[in-house]
């Protein structure tokens, strides 16, 4: 749990009474995944903790003990990702939580609850950075396909996604202890931050990526936009490197690029759940323990946390609840 304030969160396991918990549905949490979110929310003066004390984790696999709406059976395995959790309502870091019937999701097919969480919302994020670009027409034999902070959780399913789709994928890490892991998900090519774009001081760049999922932002976007092919497209949903980015039209109306963002917060139902369906039929099954970098107990979380923060974990970590 988070206690404390704003200005100096506290991070402890401990036990807490249950009628702090409101919502519909009833769930016995399973699993919960770890992210980066999870770690921003116990940094000092953050703005994604927006109560105290706040049970966190944003991703949480279960099984439904009550549901006062009659939405879900008792015994149905369910998902609660996005919207507040974790944020704004008690998380998944608990034997039990309560969430709204409309922030519940069942179980796709194909998936168990570990599974589940070891893509969580970072899987979820990457299959949906993936979908958005396919929308745009984007397919294997326009070109390579640049995913950013790749080591990361949303960067390596990224990685194993595209590259299961058929994508030559250039996979980009501040990380070069992780190429070999890299390569293992599907990378044809690992490079490193710098070498995303150029030094030209023009505004256009070399034109290199046919597409690109950034987890980054800031500057490696500003890179990004400025390098992609005509009629490219960046599916960007991550600021780890800065919120802010730098560019002009020119990229927009010269080479008809389109910036896409991705949200996995405040979606709709219909889409959260076919975003699911379509994880759970396309990430390759045999990748998921090479991805998870450890299964943890809830005393585990707290070091977890701030591992995650400064950058030492790579791809997944979930928590074994029950």
């Amino acid at each position: 749990m988070i206690t404390g304030d704003n200005s100096m969160p506290a991070v402890s396991v401990t036990e807490v009474d249950p009628d702090i918990l409101e919502g519909d549905v009833l769930i016995d949490v399973h699993f919960a995944g770890i992210n980066f979110k999870d770690s921003l929310a116990t940094r000092p003066n953050n703005k994604v903790a927006r109560i105290m004390p706040l049970i966190g984790g944003v991703d949480l696999a279960g099984t439904v003990l009550s549901d006062s709406t009659g939405t879900f059976e008792p015994g149905t395995a369910v998902l609660g990702t996005g919207h507040g959790i974790g944020t704004s309502w008690h998380g998944g870091f608990a034997e039990r939580a309560r969430l709204p019937a409309g922030w519940v999701s069942p179980l796709p097919a194909g998936l168990d609850q570990r599974a589940a969480m070891i893509l969580g919302t970072a899987g979820w994020t990457a299959m949906a950075s993936l979908l958005e670009l396919e929308r745009t027409g984007l397919v294997p034999s326009d070109g390579p396909l640049l995913v950013t902070g790749a080591a990361g959780g949303v960067g390596s399913t990224a990685v194993a996604l595209a590259a299961a789709a058929g994508f030559d994928v250039v996979a980009s890490s501040g990380r070069a202890q992780e190429a070999d892991f890299l390569h293992r998900l599907g990378a044809q090519r690992v490079i490193g931050r710098d070498e995303i774009g150029d030094a030209s001081p023009r505004v256009l760049g070399e034109e290199r990526w046919a597409g690109a999922i950034d987890c980054v932002g800031g500057e490696t976007l500003t890179q990004i936009i400025r390098s992609l092919r005509y009629g490219g497209a960046v599916a960007a949903s991550g600021m780890t490197g800065g919120d802010r980015f730098t560019s002009s039209v020119f990229p927009f109306i010269v080479r008809a690029v389109q910036l896409l963002g991705i949200d996995s917060v405040e979606v709709a139902p219909s889409k959260r759940h076919h975003v699911w369906q379509q994880l759970a039929q396309r990430f390759p099954p045999q990748l998921l323990d090479t991805i998870l970098e450890r299964e943890i107990s809830l005393d585990d979380v707290p070091e977890l946390l701030e591992l995650i923060g400064s950058g030492q974990v790579r791809g997944r970590v979930i928590v074994e609840i029950t």
